[in-house]
């Protein structure tokens, strides 16, 4: 599945069109490469995403098949780090 639907899925951006936006200029990272738009995501990759003053850097542990309700969202990645960006 393609990198920005993902964060929109996942709930990390609200729009794919910001996902999109962040992924253009060069805010989101896949395993220490960055990433395109339509990088497809797979399970295990490192994504380390810049976006609203803060770094957060999460692990994908499913890849989500449709809507993902907000309670279930945790069970789609893990937080492995997130610090604020001064």
């Amino acid at each position: 599945m393609r990198i920005d639907v993902v964060l929109n899925k996942i709930c990390i951006v609200k729009t794919r069109t910001m996902a999109k936006n962040a992924c253009d200029n060069d805010a989101v990272i896949i395993n220490d490469k960055i990433a395109k738009s339509s990088h497809d995501v797979k399970i295990n990759d490192v994504i380390e995403c810049n976006l609203f003053g803060y770094k957060t850097i999460i692990k994908i542990t499913k890849i989500p098949e449709g809507n993902v309700s907000k309670k279930d969202v945790m069970t789609y990645y893990q937080i492995i780090n997130r610090n604020q960006v001064l």
